[in-house]
């Protein structure tokens, strides 16, 4: 990354302001958050980025626009959400959410399936790599849980979220561990090492958290309990996928598997088939509009010096080795805010990381750690992420809603803080890595 200063421009950040004020201001006002459409609330904010910036021609600035919203990773994304629908609906028309809902509340008790829900989207999450993966798997189990012991939805779904993102910030796999890695020049193991003793406090307490959490008793209906063939697509999702196989594979290879058990049983015929994989694309389709629609939005605001104004106003800000780790903190936490995308945000605030922490002696492990630990803790708490619409269009509520049972990115944001104010004291630390003669 070049060192010359990126002029930025704080106006170019008013289409994302609009959209806040439009999506929860409008909440506030109605008392309801479905009041005002997510993918209306971001349509808005987008064709009001397409009005500013006069400088540009307005066809440049729809190209830039749909340059965005084209990005190969929000088509994937969209094409993900789409598959996942379809292989959803489909699994559930077998019966196969009953089956493994009913085989999980029969064998623990009410009171940990919620943290079991936690522990295997932990362990799905960390073998996979993908918390958009986990989130799309476990969800309907999560929502057959959720209604056989009268918990709330937002709960179990909140419950898998958070074991979603113990995994995307863990895995040797993970985008966001790769992109870390590789832009602070530290290794793999190096990094898992930093980041497990931050965030194992924070899972630990999750789990207490969920076990405590009253949920209602399960009822187990016997006409669905032990029909072990319909869990099958969902084991053999889950097996290839902790395979290492390309997520497209696994969701297909889902969707077929699901059909043949269906069509074998009895729960549909071949043109039912294809009314249920209709109805599950159709229940995803609004989600990877939102998606294509943020993220074009972002390019402008991009574009128009939005996000190099945001970088720059918080390397400004740092004057110490703890206001460094916080600085780069703050800063891919800010990118992810605002680009709705954690990968994305460890590779834009990657390169200005590692000039800080090379300024301010902080190891390459501990950077790479605070870049993805905290763009994890904001990617699984906003409402507008990938893995919040993805888990809430599956489960047919708000996103919003599932924010406050978020338990563990909550937590490791509140451990991130803690770390850094322990690990980057203002004395001992500063003489240990001579810090006092690095900074002026």
């Amino acid at each position: 990354m070049s060192k010359e200063k990126i002029e930025g421009n704080p106006f170019a950040l008013l289409p994302f302001v609009v959209f806040v004020l439009l999506f929860l201001g409008t909440a506030a006002i109605t008392k309801d958050f479905g009041s005002m459409p997510v993918v209306v609330a971001i349509l808005i904010a987008g064709l009001f980025s397409l009005a500013m910036n006069r400088k540009e021609s307005f066809t440049k600035k729809v190209e830039i626009f749909c340059r965005g919203g084209g990005d190969h990773n929000i088509i994937l994304m969209a094409l993900i959400f789409i598959l996942a629908g379809a292989f959803a609906a489909v699994a559930e028309a077998t019966g196969g959410v009953d089956s493994i809902v009913n085989l999980g509340t029969s064998i623990l008790p009410s009171n940990l399936l919620m943290v079991g829900l936690f522990v295997v989207s932990c362990f799905i999450s960390i073998s996979m790599g993908t918390s958009t993966g986990t989130t799309v798997a476990i969800v309907p189990i999560a929502v057959g849980v959720a209604q056989q012991t009268g918990a709330e939805t937002a709960l179990a779904v909140g419950a898998v979220i958070s074991g979603a993102m113990f995994g995307d910030n863990l895995s040797m796999i993970s985008d966001t561990t790769i992109a870390a890695v590789r832009t602070q020049g530290t290794s793999m193991k190096d990094k898992f090492k930093s980041n497990f003793f931050i965030v194992l406090p924070a899972a630990i307490l999750t789990a207490l958290i969920l076990a405590f959490i009253p949920v209602g008793e399960a009822s187990v209906n016997s006409d669905q309990s032990y029909q072990l063939i319909t869990i099958l697509p969902y084991l053999a999702v889950l097996v290839i996928a902790l395979l290492g196989v390309n997520v497209l594979f696994v969701l297909v290879g889902g969707i077929v598997f699901s059909a043949i058990v269906g069509l074998a049983n009895g729960s549909f015929d071949f043109f039912g088939l294809l009314g249920v994989m209709g109805e599950g694309i159709q229940g995803m389709e609004n989600l990877a509009i939102i998606a294509i629609l943020i993220s074009g939005m972002v390019e402008i605001i991009k574009h128009n010096g939005g996000i190099a104004f945001l970088l720059n106003f918080i390397v400004s800000k740092i004057k110490t080795r703890r206001g460094a780790a916080f600085g780069i903190a703050g800063l891919v936490s800010t990118v992810d805010v605002s680009t709705g995308n954690n990968t994305v945000s460890i590779l834009m605030a990657g390169p200005l990381a590692k000039d800080i922490s090379t300024k301010y002696g902080i190891e390459p492990k501990r950077s790479a750690s605070i870049l993805d630990l905290f763009s994890c803790c904001f990617q699984g708490l906003i409402p507008y992420g990938g893995q919040m619409l993805a888990a809430a269009g599956l489960a047919s509520i708000s996103s919003v809603s599932i924010v406050p049972f978020a338990f563990y990115p909550i937590l490791i944001g509140i451990s991130g803080v803690v770390a850094i104010l322990v690990l980057y004291r203002k004395t001992s630390d500063s003489d240990k890595f001579g810090i006092n003669q690095q900074v002026q």
